[in-house]
């Protein structure tokens, strides 16, 4: 039987629960959910908690409704949009997770390129700003989001807003996890150091060092948060 829900956040409860149900293939995309009487009795809940729910799943692209016919699930992967990238990272298992690091990596290095080339003295002086917090850091927590304002930056940097929505659906994604990779910023100093070359080479406006640094802080960081620091990295061809 179900587990009944708890009461205080019941729609937000349910909408997670049944979101999770389709992310982890219990309703694979093309599916129909059961109906609302049946989700309602399952989960020991009101019909009107259920069309709520669905409403948010919906709103979320997981879903589509349509009266008489039924709930069915989207193909999500073919018609999804980055805004459900911190669901499946949640969810969906840890090969979401390899494929957003390895867009982070090489995304992040077009992002770093473009931006040295195009930061104002603005974004130079708020980058050193936010290397010195996240060197100051007092634990991991504040080191990681002093870590993604750095990233935050380097897309306003570029001039390109575009560039900023897709950091910021990758950073949505990390942050809704970010306790699994905390082991990278244990040591704020070290974080800090980590990524000071390529701080240092957007701050000099060099495109061609800004790429090479952010490619290697990408993998080191990656590897660290994965627990794969001993791994030796591939080699990675500068365009």
């Amino acid at each position: 039987m179900t587990t009944p829900l708890p009461r205080d956040t019941l729609v937000d409860t349910l909408a997670a629960r049944l979101r999770d149900d389709i992310l982890s293939g219990r309703y694979p995309p093309g599916s129909y959910l059961p109906p609302e009487r049946e989700l309602a009795t399952a989960y020991q809940v009101t019909r009107t908690s259920v069309k709520h729910a669905l409403v948010r799943l919906g709103q979320a692209g997981l879903v589509e409704t349509r009266h008489g016919v039924g709930t069915r699930v989207r193909d999500y992967e073919r018609l999804g949009g980055p805004e459900l990238l911190p669901m499946l990272v949640g969810t969906a298992g840890p090969e979401w997770a390899a494929e957003i690091f390895q867009v982070r990596r090489e995304v992040g290095a077009q992002i770093a390129a473009t931006a040295a080339a195009h930061a104002g003295p603005e974004h130079r002086d708020r980058l050193r700003a936010l290397a010195g917090e996240l060197r100051a850091a007092p634990d991991a927590d504040t080191a990681q989001l002093a870590e993604c304002e750095i990233h935050r930056v380097i897309a306003a940097a570029t001039g390109n807003r575009v560039y900023g929505f897709l950091v910021n659906a990758l950073l949505n994604a990390y942050l809704a996890v970010r306790e699994r990779f905390a082991g990278a910023f244990t040591d704020p100093p070290g974080a800090a150091e980590r990524i000071a070359p390529l701080v240092a080479a957007l701050c000099a406006g060099d495109a061609v060092r800004a790429r090479e640094a952010a490619d290697a802080y990408y993998a080191e960081t990656e590897s660290l948060m994965l627990g794969r620091a001993d791994e030796p990295q591939p080699p990675h061809d500068v365009q």
